[in-house]
């Protein structure tokens, strides 16, 4: 909560005051922290954000026509052989 109120009170003298119909007009220099919060989303458009653009969504254009596909190598598989533990080995003997 106190990084919030510490930026609502740096932005109060930049924000303009955008007040709700039924309010008054308040001086920029001693706007509430209700009324920045009400007029800090002007602020933010005005400075932007350092996001990416959004990357474009849909169907993949798919593999290009004409172009050989390769099957994947295919390799054998291994089998690890059963080993029995030292103590099994005694017993067995």
């Amino acid at each position: 909560m106190p990084p919030l109120t510490w930026q609502l009170w740096l932005a109060r003298e930049i924000v303009k005051d955008n007040p709700l119909p039924w309010q008054k007009n308040q001086e920029v220099g001693y706007l509430t922290p209700g009324r920045v919060a009400q007029s800090f989303l002007g602020l933010l458009t005005v400075i932007g954000t350092p996001a990416k653009n959004p990357k474009p969504r849909g169907k993949s254009k798919g593999w290009p026509k004409g172009q050989k596909r390769t099957k994947k190598i295919r390799y054998p598989i291994v089998k690890k052989g059963y080993s029995r533990t030292p103590k099994e080995k005694k017993e067995a003997n």
